[in-house]
């Protein structure tokens, strides 16, 4: 077949293989963010029918349903029947999943009061938490350079915050907006943190694949949405509002695919290139990420939001190189010492 002959080419030279995963991340996590923005700040309708989608557990329902069907057919097409079964006891992956439901949905909300730059470039500051989670639950050591890493970049994003505008556009106090939006953020970090600590928790202590963890996360993760749907009674509401607005139906369609198919660009990438290659692709997306939204959305940056921006992707940058060039020196052998580990902490 043709895909073949291209997909074998393509493999075969590691410069446009490498270009492929980068075009992949990059495209379908920009698009991913775009659409977050899209539905989650933007009014639909016009004059006196204009209002905005305020149902952010919905997208967490449809993102973790669209990702546990690709997880089962990708199993089934492979031939991999026997790890349809759970291999760990159903509470921990629905540990993973509950973690995993409030740091999507602290996500989606904080657009609603700062933002997407900010939501942005708070997640950078993830590296912190996950460092904690890993000392609390993996009993990991790290070295002072990675906590000093993780206070620069904790330090970038606080010169980002106190030197401009923050509040999203739907926002009504500023203040108030402000420091609702930031506490969900840490919120989000926290959680996602854990998230990916418990992860790799579950890697270390179970014959787990990869495919079988999404698939019992995501399924735990979209019964746990449901739940929350119903008790709030935000089911309903959601589908009346996609019946009045079809056109965010169709944003809601495009997130969870573009997010599900990221995933799998990612999952590739990491086993592919390894972490390293990983974690610079996705600090050049979160930067352009970042331009993209100022140039479709508007959001001024003043002079010190730049500089706190540079700062954070500086940052990210040297660490990734400066694990290159240690990676290098040791023969190509895997560093494994104690630092963030980077495939774990994957959220979109």
């Amino acid at each position: 077949m043709i895909f073949d002959v291209i997909w074998n080419k393509i493999k075969a030279n590691e410069r446009v293989h490498v270009c492929f995963c980068v075009v992949g991340i990059v495209g379908c996590l920009m698009i991913y963010g775009v659409l977050q923005e899209r539905i989650m700040v933007e009014p639909y309708g016009s004059g006196d029918n204009a209002e905005t989608f305020k149902y952010s557990l919905f997208l967490v329902l449809c993102n973790r349903l669209t990702s546990c069907f690709v997880a089962v057919i990708s199993l089934i097409g492979n031939g991999k029947l026997s790890e349809i079964k759970p291999v760990a006891p159903i509470y921990t992956y629905a540990a993973v999943s509950l973690s995993n439901v409030v740091a999507t949905t602290c996500q989606y909300e904080a657009l609603k009061y700062v933002s997407f730059p900010v939501q942005t470039l708070g997640k950078c500051a993830k590296m912190l938490p996950v460092m904690i989670w890993g000392i609390l639950i993996l009993a990991k050591r790290y070295e002072v350079k990675d906590f000093g890493m993780a206070f620069l970049i904790t330090a970038g994003c606080t010169l980002f915050l106190l030197t401009g505008e923050v509040k999203s556009k739907v926002a009504a106090n500023m203040w108030d907006s402000s420091v609702y939006g930031l506490a969900l953020m840490l919120g989000y970090l926290g959680f996602d943190g854990f998230t990916s600590t418990f992860q790799d928790k579950l890697f270390k202590g179970y014959q787990m694949t990869t495919y079988n963890q999404i698939l019992y996360t995501t399924l735990c993760s979209s019964l746990l949405s449901l739940f929350g749907l119903f008790s709030s009674g935000q089911l309903p509401l959601a589908f009346s509002f996609i019946t009045r607005h079809p056109e965010a139906l169709w944003n809601v369609i495009y997130l969870s695919l573009s997010a599900t198919i990221g995933t799998l660009f990612i999952s590739y990438t990491i086993k592919t290139f390894g972490s390293l290659v990983f974690a610079t692709i996705m600090t050049t997306r979160q930067f352009l990420s970042i331009l993209l939204s100022c140039l479709l959305f508007a959001h001024p940056l003043s002079i010190g939001q730049w500089a706190g921006t540079i700062f954070v992707f500086g940052t990210l940058y040297y660490q990734s190189f400066s694990k290159s060039s240690k990676h290098h020196s040791n023969g190509g052998a895997v560093v494994a010492k104690g630092g963030p580990d980077k495939t774990s902490g994957r959220g979109l």
